[in-house]
């Protein structure tokens, strides 16, 4: 089996990956992804027990087990960029040899769910809300750069959508994936289900104008709009579609939940969220320590 390049697969002196430092024991199988480096301590406080923290630049982690089941809380940092990142580390991490450099035989799926906060465009999904992306419409481009991409979109929504809006020839090309299944199956009696879009920025990307002009000025009320079958645009967040379709084209489980903090139909934010986040991540770690 041919071996992993080492400057394709960085390995610190002590045995940890390049930028998440961590080792391939100290990975549990459930990981939780966060956004901000501040809600580990958040996520981590629901641990019994903590077996290894590591921390470099915005990646923090700990392990440990939670309700008897062992996982692992990662912040990502923002954006898909960073998710590239992580979601190829966590996969070197489960699934290559780290003194043979070569990919093992028996792969190690890992179930991967991101926890995050989101802007919501549909009128009727108050603020409050838990929106579990069931689809992930990535404006982000980042799984364009993989190839086979066409093996994990849904092909026939994002055709539908670019004729439902006319995509500026300078943007990425959008792609649609599916979370996966068994993610899908736990959350479906506890969240809204979503079609949630990826952006590759907060402002322009996600239709809010301050001083720039947008290059799409119509974009948010034809994303509100879009209908295909029983999908609808329900939110905008910055890292879902690049988690779901890596996971995809890697082989593992995963999603993302996010908690609804602001809606842009009636252009209302709640800024007071903690404690809301705090029930969002009780509620999800219970479920995947079932």
């Amino acid at each position: 089996m041919e071996k992993i390049g080492e400057s394709e697969l960085i390995i610190n002196g002590d045995g940890t990956v390049f930028h998440l430092h961590i080792r391939p024991e100290e990975l549990a199988d459930k990981v939780i992804l966060v956004g901000d480096p501040g809600r580990v301590d958040l996520v981590g406080s629901f641990f019994s027990e903590v077996e290894s923290t590591a921390s470099s630049r915005e990646f923090r982690s700990i392990t440990g087990r939670c309700r008897g089941t062992r996982m692992t809380v990662l912040s990502t940092g923002i954006g898909c960029d960073n998710i590239d990142i992580v979601m190829n580390e966590l996969d070197a991490l489960a699934n290559v040899d780290f003194a043979t450099r070569e990919v093992r035989a028996r792969k190690r799926v890992l179930t991967i769910l991101r926890i995050g906060t989101c802007g919501v465009i549909q009128p009727d999904i108050p603020l409050g809300s838990y929106i579990f992306s069931r689809v992930s419409a990535g404006f982000d481009g980042l799984l364009n750069w993989y190839g086979g991409r066409d093996e994990v979109v849904l092909k026939d929504v994002e055709e539908a959508f670019l004729k439902h809006v006319e995509w500026d020839r300078y943007l990425p090309v959008p792609y649609f994936v599916k979370a996966g299944d068994a993610l899908t199956g736990l959350f479906k009696d506890c969240t809204v289900p979503g079609m949630t879009i990826s952006a590759a920025g907060f402002y322009g990307p996600q239709c809010r104008v301050l001083r720039l002009p947008l290059a799409m000025p119509h974009l948010l009320e034809q994303l509100e709009s879009f209908r295909f079958g029983d999908l609808r645009f329900t939110n905008f967040e910055m890292e879902s579609s690049a988690i779901a379709s890596l996971a995809r084209k890697l082989g593992h489980e995963a999603a993302t939940v996010c908690l609804a903090i602001a809606q842009r139909y009636s252009t209302q934010a709640d800024i007071d969220y903690k404690s809301s986040m705090g029930a969002l991540v009780e509620m999800c770690l219970d479920r995947l320590a079932e």
